[in-house]
């Protein structure tokens, strides 16, 4: 006969519990208060929605990674969410439908059918901004301040950043008349980094020899402020929307570091051309953070201006998105310890009071039971109140 253990978890899965729990706790409202004196609203989205919603825009990036199943009421399929980001951009787009520039942010967890890396939880705590309904740099280089800001208020240290642009694959693929086989196929060696691989493809072509020595070189575009300069020239023969992109990119961090360079200095920015995470959804500038004791990015964001087109109004939208669980393990923030105050069973009447008077300011009161043999240590108290004088004091 088979005993099952019925309190292991799925693969993946964690419980938290309580003294993480009070952590993760202070951290998120942290992070809720500093996203709000930015002016980025909070929103609730549910947990699980119709898998069209959650999908949309993301194509297949997220369909492998999201729990399906079929609605009882409708018959429909639904799915739980992978990433919050396309429910918040159908809030703007549908639920608000605001003409100004909307900031809106976000903490929840989301869950995974698998890992993004061995290890890796299958259920992030995600915490997130975005904003809507403006197109210009400046937006990109808020979002970014924001993560930063972010990192700083947990204590995150030594953050390097990279920044690319996806529009220049695109642009590159749709002057070379790339097919969507091919596309995909050259995409998937690009974030390999795959340059052998790569110059194979390339060479069974039938493209323009100029448009086969570009593509081949955009691994190499990778570096500091000097990636620009390079890309002019190895890029010389690409169409305007290509050059425009590398400017646009140019100008982005530019921008940054002018804003933002106290926190993150010039040389732990790095310039990759050919970074295409979410490139078939992200319309422009997209970036990661890295810590060097990690191999996996502790944090994406970027643009993505047609993600709320389905929900019936495409605005400007770019945000960054990043695991509440990851940013703990590599926090060093210490928040202050609460005080937990014992009180003995008594039915003194001014005893009750004084408990009200207690819990009114915040106080963390714990209260003896009937039948319970124990003391303040026992119960995780570094306090106790204590009858001196005919008063109740708090006292050590």
């Amino acid at each position: 006969m088979t005993t099952k253990k019925h309190w292991i978890l799925p693969e993946g899965i964690e419980e938290v519990l309580p003294e993480q729990a009070a952590r993760f706790e202070a951290m998120r409202r942290l992070l809720l208060d500093l996203y709000a004196t930015w002016g980025y609203e909070l929103v609730m989205p549910p947990a699980i929605d119709f898998i069209e919603s959650l999908l949309t825009g993301t194509g297949h990036d997220l369909d492998l990674q999201t729990f399906k199943l079929v609605d009882q009421m409708s018959g429909r399929t639904l799915g739980l969410r992978a990433d919050m980001t396309p429910q918040v951009a159908r809030i703007d787009a549908h639920q608000l439908q605001r003409d100004v520039p909307t900031r809106l942010c976000y903490i929840g967890t989301v869950l995974r059918t698998r890992p993004e890396s061995i290890g890796d939880s299958r259920s992030p705590l995600q915490v997130g901004a975005e904003l809507y309904g403006h197109a210009g740099i400046e937006s990109e280089v808020e979002i970014i301040g924001l993560m930063l800001k972010t990192f700083s208020a947990l204590d995150v240290n030594d953050i390097y950043l990279d920044l690319g642009n996806v529009d220049i694959y695109r642009g590159l693929a749709k002057q070379a008349g790339l097919s969507e086989e091919i596309e995909s196929q050259l995409f998937d060696m690009l974030q390999r980094k795959a340059v052998t691989e790569i110059d194979a493809l390339l060479a069974t072509l039938n493209i323009d020899v100029s448009m086969k020595t570009m593509l081949s070189l955009l691994p190499s575009l990778s570096g500091g402020k000097e990636v620009f300069e390079k890309a002019r020239v190895l890029l010389s023969d690409a169409d305007k929307v290509v050059k425009d992109a590398v400017d646009s990119l140019e100008k982005t961090a530019e921008l940054m570091l002018q804003r933002f360079g106290d926190q993150l200095p010039e040389n732990k920015v790095n310039f990759d051309l050919s970074e295409l995470q979410g490139y078939h959804y992200k319309t422009g500038v997209v970036f990661a953070a890295f810590v060097p004791q990690l191999g996996q990015a502790i944090a994406r964001g970027g643009r993505y201006d047609d993600i709320g087109k389905v929900f019936g109004r495409a605005r400007a939208a770019t945000g960054f998105s990043t695991d509440l669980k990851i940013l703990n393990q590599l926090s060093n923030k210490q928040f202050d310890n609460v005080d937990k105050i014992f009180v003995p069973l008594d039915d003194d009447e001014s005893l009750k009071e004084k408990i009200s008077a207690l819990r009114a300011e915040g106080k963390i009161v714990i209260e003896q039971l009937p039948g319970q043999q124990v003391d303040a240590d026992a119960m995780g108290c570094n306090k106790s109140l204590c009858l001196v004088d005919g008063q109740w004091v708090v006292k050590d």
